[in-house]
């Protein structure tokens, strides 16, 4: 109910301020697509932008099942895997399938895949279904590994990802992949929200709150868990592809193992649960803060601060904030956010 809360207290803050509430995401979008371009650089771009919307929307993708469903998981990472390895396959053994029907098509996979992995949670739930869903990523990556077929019989497992062209028009360059990621991303984040917003998204929270509750009031349990599986898997899949095809233009088992999964779901806790926007905060800060304490650590402590210092400092650091999230801020950085806002808004108006 926190989060429903902090949702509402937004919407009240941008009805104070005579904003309509969807001005501020219309005008984010607008700059995404017409100033950033033109002012980043290939680091922007490469090593901040498309980590950042990949894993943004694998975070809707789990704010969905997780954050309104209340279903827990840590097979993310096997899903995107999924959805990269689909579409690739898609694309190379169907002749003239257009690279957005791929796309679908691989969405479409990792949601039947999160449809049988989800199963469990018709009678598990909290920890175990959690530990339930591990199968899912060990499941997954053996089966890649093992069966060379998915990666076109390669010897290292390890493959290339196939131009961005859509209607003849190619996204070359990390700009054009960027645009190309940018457009996937805009698009499922405003169908997640329709869709939280709508009836289906009230039967998710409702299942979230109280299960006994909602069976009680006519909500198909059942049938609505497994709807969220499938739509978290099939956003969290498609996620995958960006990640593979725009971002690292490679596609590999080893890119989607649990640390992916453990990552995606400190996302959603970092940036707040059975929110929209959260999702986005949180994957800021996951793919800023490396790159942020790698240069810290470079200048207080020079050389001595290397790759495995890095590793371990992030992971320490990770932690605390995650700690401290739970117990200072449960709603995380979308509640910080609306708080400050709040008072920037009370001072504004109060001078």
């Amino acid at each position: 109910m926190s989060a429903i809360a902090t949702e509402l207290s937004a919407a009240e803050l941008s009805k104070g301020a005579g904003l309509p509430k969807w001005l501020a995401p219309l005008i984010i979008v607008a700059f995404a697509y017409t100033v950033i371009p033109l002012i980043g650089g290939s680091y922007l771009f490469e090593a901040i932008l498309l980590p950042f919307l990949a894993l943004s929307l694998a975070g809707v993708g789990l704010n969905v099942l997780t954050g309104y469903a209340g279903q827990v998981s840590l097979g993310s990472a096997a899903f995107m895997a999924v959805g990269a390895f689909a579409a690739y396959n898609f694309n190379l053994r169907v002749e003239g399938l257009p690279l957005v029907a791929s796309i679908v098509f691989s969405g479409i996979v990792a949601a039947a895949i999160g449809i049988v992995f989800g199963l469990p949670s018709l009678r598990l739930r909290g920890f175990y279904l959690a530990v339930s869903t591990l199968a899912a990523q060990f499941f997954v990556q053996w089966a890649l590994t093992k069966f060379s077929w998915f990666s076109n019989e390669s010897a290292s497992g390890v493959i290339d990802a196939p131009k961005l062209s859509i209607a003849g028009f190619e996204f070359d360059g990390a700009v054009g992949r960027y645009l190309f990621a940018l457009t996937v991303v805009v698009i499922l984040t405003f169908l997640a929200h329709r869709l939280v917003s709508s009836q289906t998204g009230r039967n998710f929270i409702a299942i979230r709150d109280n299960e006994i509750a909602a069976r009680i009031i006519g909500i198909p349990v059942l049938k609505t868990k497994l709807l969220a599986f499938a739509i978290s898997s099939f956003i969290i899949g498609v996620a995958g592809v960006i990640w593979a095809f725009a971002y690292l233009r490679t596609v590999e088992p080893a890119g989607f193992d649990l640390d992916r999964s453990f990552q995606i779901l400190f996302i959603i806790i970092i940036g707040g649960l059975a929110s929209i926007r959260g999702a986005f905060l949180g994957a800021a800060l996951i793919v800023v803060f490396p790159l942020a304490l790698s240069r810290l650590g470079g200048f207080l402590l020079g050389d001595l601060f290397d790759s495995g210092v890095l590793d371990m400092s992030q992971r320490i650091v990770l932690g605390a904030l995650i700690i401290l999230f739970l117990i200072l801020e449960p709603d995380g950085l979308v509640a910080l956010w609306d708080r400050v806002r709040r008072r920037l808004l009370l001072a504004w108006q109060s001078s």
